[in-house]
């Protein structure tokens, strides 16, 4: 059976965010009259339902970050609005503008006639009462998937589901069109609580007229807030309070440099549930409600005198889940700060903040150990100099060594320095992640460690590990491993059973692995294709669905599919680079090659789809768009030495001997660990006659890899001579 097409490589890249961008959206936006908050089927309950009996909790709400997540512009809004910079794209902003997010910065959101609606990227900031741009200094263009215009800052399927009740977004594939509905704007009652019978509100005291979607569950409660305090991808669109998280979604978890440091720190805007989930408080049974008021978002005690912190870490130590002491802490003492100084607060060490969208600040809670050796290692921020920017490195490690010593040098070192070896491709990281998962507690991090592994899931150590994590607890471990085994033919028997696995997160991931063999009317093919059928108004969801056609065989249907989708991506060629890989294996090496030219051409400093255009140009027989693409090639990266090497063969077999000789010796001086160049070069000046030159270019190949056997056999062939 085949090999499934770049299938992990794709789910990876798509967890991860894949920038793809949006040429549809450049368009003038046409200015019409704001949809009216309307009932979504089935949940016909506001807010104001439950005041009457709740009017307290109501009271506590109401001017909260949740409750005026959207709205409708208010008299402070209109003022604002009248002092925007420039002209917004809209008639009358009463009439025609909704407000997206509250403290720190709002955004005006823009319609369109289509259904859309798209949050500008100059927001306002309430606080400083002045207007700026949130992408900062980076001038985002027309046409850019992360343009304000663009698909990946449109409301409807990038934001609502996180500031609206009862959403849903209700678009058209046939018309690229939404029809957006919800029951009230911004995050209410039955958002976290779930709609509550007809009966509730005449005896509220009766069990049965409750719907109680937790039962004293805290984690189930947590698990209520995580769709929106987390960076994640949905699995369905039917998430309630009370439901398994890992039902209906996928955690980012640290694996990509440009989302999260290799010790676990976010870096990107990552919201929160990764980091909770990382750390140690997490592990321990902390949850979001053991710090922060629901209904009023306010932490639960003061942080600014350590008593939120305190009231686990003060002596004795609070007994956790497990049972399980907290580690008692006397802050001074721990911080060698004084009291009431920022050295000494909990948080300005543990919970360090990063501003996003340019003044959103957001605490990190993976509560880690401010390391500064991590920083000079491995770039990685810490705390310290955040205080210390006057000092250099070198003294807060001198400080941090004295203070606490061998404490520092423990897992989180360990594991920022395997995953950083893991993520820049150096040969000693799987051996270092594998030690790792052996002694790893955390199921976060396992499944960290699983994803890093997967390029190396045919070693046979990795393999073993891999297969026994498919039995795991947690699902966020079984799902790793079945996307680390997921390229593994041979993987396939130990995979089918995770079909019926219990969570969803599970079944999709073997479902995906095997989605070539999966009957039409099986229930893991309908599941399957529920989740692609979520992302079809945005390009990686497009790219996803025209990918998996291609791991099945059904090549007219994938091209088809990512034909549609290219349009969208007007700046990345990452489209036409599948286009073109699934070209490739139909036998097809002229399509494939024009597909890689038009990635090329998209993106100009690209060398490596000029490299692959020139391999399908020659291996289509169309030697001189070869040669032109692999000299385009070398010209956009002097360092390309497989496409020198490549060139090299290219001019040598159209009798172009000395050109051949002078790009090979350009890609032996790109990259000299290679006896493949020398050992060309050796041939060309054999059939030349040059015996010395000969000799000295196999002696090269050797002294690199004595055991090439290429260059053995001629070797020995000039001895026999």
């Amino acid at each position: 059976m085949s090999q499934p097409f770049a299938l992990i490589t794709l789910s990876a890249a798509l967890i991860l965010g894949l920038a793809l961008a949006n040429s549809s959206c450049a368009k003038k936006q046409q200015p019409v009259a704001a949809t009216a908050p309307v009932s979504h089927a089935g949940m016909a309950q506001t807010s104001q339902s439950c005041r009457g009996c709740h009017n307290s909790i109501f009271e506590d709400w109401k001017n909260t970050d949740h409750a005026l997540a959207n709205r409708m512009p208010g008299p402070a809004e209109i003022a604002a609005l009248k002092t925007f910079p420039g002209a917004l794209p809209i008639s009358d902003p009463k009439l025609s503008v909704m407000i997206l997010g509250h403290k720190p910065i709002w955004q005006p959101l823009i319609p369109s006639s289509d259904g859309r609606w798209q949050p500008h990227e100059i927001a306002y900031d309430p606080k400083r009462k002045d207007w700026f741009n949130v992408f900062g200094t980076e001038n985002r263009q027309p046409g850019e998937w992360g343009h304000w215009t663009g698909r990946g800052m449109n409301w409807n399927s990038m934001c609502a589901q996180c500031h609206m009740t009862g959403y849903a977004p209700n678009h058209s594939a046939a018309t690229d069109t939404y029809h957006s509905t919800w029951i009230e704007q911004g995050i209410g009652c039955v958002q976290c609580h779930g709609e509550q019978p007809a009966a509730h509100s005449q005896n509220p005291y009766n069990p049965a007229a409750v719907n109680n979607p937790f039962h004293g569950d805290r984690s189930l409660m947590m698990q209520t807030c995580v769709p929106c305090h987390a960076r994640n991808e949905a699995l369905t669109a039917t998430f309630k309070p009370g439901d398994n998280y890992y039902d209906h979604y996928r955690i980012v978890l640290p694996t990509n440099p440009t989302t999260y440091y290799p010790d676990g720190q976010q870096r990107d805007e990552d919201f929160n549930w990764t980091s909770v989930l990382l750390s140690r408080m997490g592990h321990a049974g902390v949850t979001c409600l053991d710090c922060h008021d629901p209904h009023t978002t306010k932490t639960i005690l003061p942080v600014e005198n350590n008593a939120l912190c305190l009231q686990c870490h003060a002596a004795p130590g609070r007994v956790m889940a497990g049972g399980a002491r907290a580690v008692p802490i006397d802050p001074v003492a721990h911080s060698h700060h004084a009291d009431g100084s920022a050295g000494n607060s909990c948080v300005s060490c543990h919970m360090p903040t990063t501003p996003y969208m340019q003044r959103s600040p957001r605490h990190d809670h993976g509560w880690l150990k401010p390391d500064p050796l991590l920083t000079k290692e491995l770039g990685i921020p810490n705390a310290c100099s955040r205080c210390h920017a006057d000092k250099p490195t070198d003294w807060l490690i001198e400080k941090s060594n004295a203070w606490y010593g061998a404490k520092l040098d423990s897992r989180q070192r360990a594991r920022a320095r395997a995953i950083a070896a893991a993520q820049a491709g150096q040969p000693s990281a799987p051996a270092s992640l594998l030690a790792l998962l052996a002694q790893e507690d955390i199921p976060a991090w396992r499944a960290t460690y699983l994803d890093l592994l997967s390029p190396h899931a045919a070693d046979p150590s990795v393999r073993t590990a891999a297969l026994a994590s498919l039995t795991a607890t947690s699902p966020l471990e079984r799902a790793a491993a079945v996307r680390a085994l997921g390229t593994l033919p041979d993987a396939r028997p130990a995979l089918r059973p995770l079909l019926q696995d219990p969570v969803r997160l599970v079944r999709l991931d073997a479902a995906q692995a095997l989605t070539d063999e999966l009957p039409d009317n099986s229930e893991a093919r309908h599941e399957l294709d529920a989740y692609y059928r979520l992302t079809v108004d945005q390009p990686a969801g497009l790219t996803r669905i025209g990918l998996d056609y291609a791991n099945r065989g059904q090549t007219t249907k994938a091209i088809q599919t990512l034909e549609k989708a290219a349009p969208w991506d007007a700046t990345s060629g990452a489209i036409r680079n599948y286009i073109a890989q699934i070209y490739l294996a139909a036998s097809k090496p002229a399509e494939a090659a024009a597909s890689f030219a038009k990635a090329a051409e998209i993106e100009p400093t690209n060398a490596n789809a000029l490299f692959n255009a020139g391999l399908a140009y020659a291996e289509a027989g169309l030697t001189t768009d070869a040669e032109n693409a692999l000299r385009g090639a070398v010209k956009r990266d002097l360092n390309l030495d497989r496409a020198w090497y490549n060139l090299g063969l290219l001019l040598n077999s159209q009798g172009h001997a000395q050109d051949a000789l002078e790009a090979l010796a350009r890609a032996e001086q790109a990259n000299p660990r290679s006896p493949d160049y020398p050992y060309a070069a050796a041939t060309i000046q054999l059939r030349a006659g040059r015996m010395e030159a000969t000799r000295e270019a196999v002696k090269r190949a050797l002294a690199i890899t004595p055991n090439y056997a290429p260059a053995l056999q001629l070797l020995q062939s000039l001895q026999a001579q």
